[in-house]
This record gives structure tokens, sequence and C-alpha cells, in this order.
């Protein structure tokens, strides 16, 4: 019998991959191997949570559509450790797809393989599937304590990139003999004599009064690296060179300038992607914690830069002039649907311009300071507005145009042509061909041979067995060899104009559409504008780089909403 193995491994941080694969498969061979079965391929998922499903794990995805397969060759799947494949009630959800296109499932835990119609073995398996999501939960529980008593008794510094104005400095060997001897060492913050002054001039100046967004324009005025430019190795991503109020923000409501060292100021919830399909398992979402939550050290744990006192004054301030506490900008709600959020670009300064609404209507706004403009050596206006419905019906028109009628049928003309001749390219099967063909012959002859056992007086249930594998055998190999020889086809005339005349469809019900629905449509169709003020045009494109067209409709001042 031939089995294909699964495997996981969670981190490759925490455990080798080769060596728990190796132990895995083991496991799994000294299970199958005396019944005569043997591990034909296998599948293994490496650096991935247990709490993923199925059909989030790459390697489990693609045992899946191999269970589905006609040309699999295995008959059935063997898991060396339960616990490591399935959580919660993830074999509740996975094991009826290897019922339905017959294949086995065997695990060590209830000693070969799972019977469908047992509930003893449903019991099994759903107990190590709330095993495995306790023990993940109990690993949570520990590492979250004793991170909070490392913080509380002992000011431990707990990884991560120290703030703005320390730098990492030697704090001893680690406390855990078997780190210590791999040469592992504690770290402390110090405080950075370059950064370190500046922390207290931003300290100093916004409780003397002055915004965060004056202290910004001073501090790249005066020639001060921001914290981005300070540091390049560890801010690569970022391209602004100029301090911004949001690092003016952050550093006022760090409270470990204070000297104690604070934990849990974040946290990670896991929230379910679809609500109404739990199946697809669960999302992470970083959220900030209230205050009364964070952890403080008893006592400092490093030096201090500023006091508590003017730590504590900040905050006060920063709650009175309209800022929550919670280290970010009051949220904001609104109702109104942007049918072009995130696929307008600024042609000035290549950013996305954002929703607005203004008096009444809906504009995309993109705003620059006068430090970036000097920056980056531009002319752009501190705020340059696009009004919505101005540009709606050139873009419905435009779109109309280019993805209905005889433009629409000749990309898709194109399109099939090329993805034929990709696919006539690739059909070199002819080694594969000879091998099915082969595989059916040897199953005719083996049947042959069978039957004349029968005859001659052998076991009939034993040779039915027999006849019944390798009858199996060969319409798997029949199936595979039918979509083999058959040679790629080019699209007909009337599949493209099918596909066209349901474009047509599909943009005559667009008028009338909600405009949450538009704007998913927009979106998923690859438009993409770029506005280009000074011209008072917009560009726009779709997937097909063919497709852009340039409009020319709006009077000067009338995508202002400040005109009167």
């Amino acid at each position: 019998m031939r089995f294909a193995f699964y495997g996981r491994v969670s981190t490759e941080d925490q455990q080798d991959p080769q060596a728990s694969k190796a132990w895995q498969l083991s496991r799994a061979r000294s299970l199958i191997e005396p019944a005569g079965g043997e591990v034909v391929a296998e599948f293994f998922d490496i650096g991935l949570s247990r709490a993923l499903p199925w059909k989030r794990r790459p390697e489990a995805t693609r045992l899946l559509e191999a269970i589905k397969s006609a040309g699999r060759d295995f008959e059935a799947v063997v898991i060396g450790e339960p616990q490591r494949a399935f959580y919660g009630s993830q074999f509740g959800m996975t094991f009826p797809v290897f019922v339905h296109y017959g294949v086995g499932l065997w695990v060590p835990e209830v000693g070969g393989a799972i019977d469908p119609g047992s509930d003893a073995h449903d019991l099994v398996m759903a107990l190590y599937g709330g095993m495995s999501k306790g023990e993940r939960n109990r690993i949570k529980i520990r590492v979250h304590s004793a991170m909070k008593a490392q913080t509380e008794l002992e000011g431990r510094y707990l990884g991560g990139r120290p703030p703005y104005g320390y730098r990492l400095a030697d704090a001893g060997p680690h406390p855990n003999p078997g780190k210590a001897a791999e040469g592992k060492r504690l770290h402390q913050l110090d405080p950075d004599p370059v950064t370190a002054p500046i922390v207290k001039r931003i300290f100093a100046e916004y409780t003397a009064g002055r915004g965060m967004t004056s202290i910004a324009r001073g501090l790249t005025q005066d020639g001060i690296a921001c914290p981005s430019a300070y540091d390049r190795a560890r801010n690569p991503h970022r391209k602004t060179q100029v301090w911004e109020t949001t690092a003016v923000r952050a550093i006022l409501q760090n409270p470990r300038y204070t000297g104690h060292q604070v934990w849990n100021r974040a946290r990670t919830d896991e929230v379910l992607i679809d609500v109404d399909d739990v199946a697809l398992g669960h999302e992470n979402r970083h959220r900030w914690n209230d205050p009364s939550k964070w952890i403080w050290s008893r006592t400092e744990s490093h030096t201090p830069l500023i006091s508590t006192d003017l730590y504590e004054q900040a905050q006060r301030t920063i709650k009175k002039r309209g800022t929550n506490g919670d280290g970010g900008k009051a949220p904001r709600h609104t109702g109104h649907p942007y049918l072009f959020r995130g696929l307008i670009t600024c042609g000035i300064c290549d950013r996305k311009m954002v929703g607005n609404p203004n008096h009444g209507r809906l504009y995309y706004r993109c705003t620059a300071s006068r430090d970036f403009v000097r920056q980056h050596q531009i002319s752009h206006p501190p705020a340059l507005y696009l009004r919505e419905d101005q540009i709606t019906a050139p873009i419905d028109r435009f779109l109309r145009e280019e993805l209905t009628g005889t433009a629409l049928t000749d990309n898709i003309r194109r399109v099939a042509e090329a993805q034929y001749r990709a696919a006539l390219a690739a059909h070199d099967t002819a080694g594969e061909i000879q091998q099915l063909r082969q595989a059916i012959a040897d199953a005719d002859a083996k049947i042959s041979r069978y039957r004349a056992t029968l005859d001659a007086g052998g076991d009939p249930a034993l040779i039915a067995n027999w006849i019944s594998e390798t009858t199996t055998i060969k319409k798997a190999a029949q199936a595979r060899l039918g979509l083999t020889e058959a040679p790629p086809q080019r699209m007909s005339t009337d599949q493209i104009d099918a596909i066209a005349e349901a474009f047509d469809d599909l943009f005559r019900l667009l008028r009338d559409a909600d405009p949450r629905d538009k704007a998913e449509l927009y979106s998923r169709i690859g438009l993409r504008m770029i506005y280009r003020p000074g011209l008072e045009t917009l560009i726009a494109e779709v997937s097909t780089p063919a497709s852009s067209r340039v409009f020319d409709w709006c009077p000067r001042g009338d995508l202002n909403p400040h005109a009167r």
C-alpha cells in the first residue's frame, strides 16, 4: 500500500526542521511498514503555526489537491504526530475530504487507519485537536507570565530595537545556563550621546507649549537627522529624511524614557478572517493596550532621559490638545463609500490621494508640508483636491469603451492566443504517455494472471482484493492518459463572444450599482489613475497597458472645494 506522508514544524528558530521531519517520518513508517506500506510522497510544512487551517498551509493545500486528483500515486495518508497536523476542530473539517475521495488516514494514536464510522476514533482525534489547542494556549500563558515577571521584578530588556535616544549595551551573561553556554548575553538600554539630547529637547519644548508639527519642523531646519535617517540599517523601507509629526508623537508617548522598563503596550489579537466561513481561520491584528494594562518595572532599569513628572505632564498635554492617549490619532469613521479609494496617485509627488469630504461633496486630497516640498525639490501646493463626481462619468465611459465591444474582444483573443501558445510549448509529454500506456498494459496482464489463479482454486477473497487494487491503478492511469493525450485547445469564437457579452452585461449594471460594489469592481479590474493638476488632466488605465486614456474635462477651480 502506497502512502503520502504529512508533517509540520512550527518555526526554524525553535526546532530543527530536518530533525523534526526525520522523527515524524520515522514514526509514520514504523506504523505502516509492518502492514506492507511505503511512503511514496512527502508533504511537510515549515515555519507555520498549527492554528492555520489546512487550506492556508502550502504543503497541506498541495496534499489536498493531490487527494482530489485522479492520477495520485498513493491510496492513503499517514501522519506521524496528529497534534502537529490538527488544531482544534480542524480534523472534523478536513477528514471528510479524505473520505469523499476514498483516501485513508493513518495515525499512530489509533494504531492504523481511522475508521470513518467509528465514534471512538472521532473522539480520539477530537481529543488530540483539543490537546493541540490547549498546548498552544498554555505556551502563550507561560510566555506572557514570564515576560510580565521579568519586566516587573527584574526590569529586564526583552528584545526589540531600542527607542530613539538609547542604544544597546551589554548587561552580562544570560541567566539561563544553556543559553549562556551558547554565548548569549543580556542587554540593557544606554543613553545615546547623539540622540538622547534630542529626546530631552522634544519633551522640554512640548511641555513649554510648542506643538508637535512645530517641533518637527524646527528639528528638520536645524539639520538634525530624524530616527529613520539616523539609523538607516533598521529603516531601509522608509524614504523620508525629514522629521514627521508622528515621530515626535511616538517619542512623547514612550514611557521608557523615564528609566523604567515598560512592556505590554501593544497586543496581537486573532480575528476571524470571514465570520461566515470559520474554516478560513484567523488573522493577526496588532492593537494598542490601554495604559492601565501596561507592565512597569518596579524600579529604574536604565538611565532615565526625563523625569516621571515630565512624562506625565506631556501625557496630560496630549489629552488636553485632543489626541487620545493610546498612541494614535483619534479614530475617524466615515459612512462615505469612496469609489476610487487607493486608486488615484498624485502626479507631482507620486503618493496616493486620500478621500476627504468637504462642503457636502467627496474629494480626493493630497497634502504636502513645506519640509517635504523642500526636501524633494518639487512645486507642490499645500493641498490638491479632486472632486469625485466630476470624474465618475468619464471613468465609466472609458471603461465601457475599453472593456466592451470590439476592444474587449480583441484583448481576449490576444490573451487566449498567448496562453494557447504557452500551453502548446509546454505540452511535451511523450515520455509520460508511454509510461501511462505501459502501466495500463501491466495492469491488464496482472488482472489476467489473477483470474487464472482464481480459476486454479486460489483464495477468492484475497484475489478479489488484488484485482480491485490493480483495477484502481489502471483507472487512474487511464484518466491521466486522457488528460495528457489531449493537446491544448484554442478558445473558440463563441467562447470569446460569450466572455465579451458577459462584460457588456456587467457594465450595463454599473450605472445603478451600489457604490461599494462599484468600488470593488474598479479595484478588481486593475483601474489606476494619475492626476496631473498643472494640466487639469487625469490619466486612467486598466490592467492592459494599451488601455490608457487621458481626460481633459475639468475647468480650473472646479476641483477645489474651497472655490466659490
